[in-house]
């Protein structure tokens, strides 16, 4: 009896719920630490990201609408989907890093926690960073925050998903839609996230993600108008100053890597709320106390 073939895997795109390829249908060979052939990943275009914006703006309306306490529940989710299909990503983690199964498996099982970390914040951090502001004069003045919209996330170049899911979870967790990056060199673990975010509840064009070159796809999203905000995560310093440059076309927030050698950044510590506030904006709303209605009775 003939030995069997194994059936390979073909990565694609998610963008907008689906599972494209380029549109460029062009690839790049894929190794992993020993230069070893993984897969060929697709080598997003220019278009390709115009494309992710547009999922993602068409997406924000809804996603941001949702009650606090549903998007907890769909990150939940996330977690549950993550935990199910815990060894493959394992196996794609110690590949795509150079680690041992154990190593691996304590980045994935991190990676998976962190998951159920952003799921329990979203109901709470409108009472952390909103509130009502003591005012001299007869007015009640409240804040409360509210999602930026459409953000960029260069995902870390050297963890190649507990650092993924890490600048991806704070910003849908607060309401914001997300096209994002993957890392060049170890694409592969989160081109396989997209199947997860697929068959999570997540509503399509929340989580858009590309591979293929870093600055080719940044570039173009960092300039463009309908994109409110880019976290320079996976950025160089070369390459964070040119998109910082190009972002100030339409004022865009630009969260700068910390540090800025991305390479030596500890994922793996407690993240705080730092990464949910850089893409919140504040909504402060005066009304005025002991006013008559009609009836001429306070409200």
């Amino acid at each position: 009896m003939s030995e069997r073939l194994s059936v390979l895997k073909t990565y694609k795109l998610y963008v907008g719920g689906k599972f494209p390829r380029s549109e460029s249908g062009r690839v790049y060979e894929v190794t992993d630490a020993k230069g070893k052939w993984l897969a060929n990943a697709p080598l997003s275009s220019r278009k390709d990201a115009r494309d992710a914006v547009v999922a993602a703006r068409k997406a924000f309306g809804g996603w941001s609408g949702a009650t606090a306490y549903n998007r907890g529940q769909i990150l939940y989710r996330v977690a549950e989907m993550l935990e199910g299909r815990r060894d493959q990503y394992v196996a794609e983690v110690a590949d795509a890093e150079g680690l041992s199964k154990s190593k691996a498996a304590a980045q994935v099982d991190a990676a998976i926690d962190r998951w159920v970390w952003y799921a329990g914040w979203t109901d709470k951090i409108a009472q952390v960073v909103g509130g009502g502001n003591p005012v001299a004069g007869p007015f009640f003045n409240l804040s409360s925050p509210e999602p930026t919209g459409v953000v960029t996330v260069l995902a870390p170049q050297e963890s190649s998903f507990l650092g993924l899911v890490s600048v991806i979870a704070p910003v849908i967790a607060t309401g914001n839609t997300a096209v994002v990056i993957a890392s060049e060199r170890s694409p592969l673990p989160a081109l396989s996230l997209g199947e997860v975010l697929a068959t999570s509840d997540l509503p399509g064009g929340v989580v858009n993600i590309l591979s293929g070159r870093t600055a080719e796809i940044a570039t173009p999203l960092a300039s463009h108008q309908d994109v409110n905000a880019i976290d320079l995560a996976g950025a160089d310093e070369t390459l964070a100053k040119e998109l910082e440059i190009a972002a100030a076309d339409n004022l865009k927030r630009v969260l700068r890597p910390q540090p800025v050698d991305n390479a030596n950044a500890d994922w793996s510590a407690t993240p705080g709320t730092d990464r949910m506030t850089a893409f919140l904006e504040t909504k402060t709303v005066w009304h005025p106390t002991g006013a008559l209605g009609a009836s001429g009775s306070s409200y």
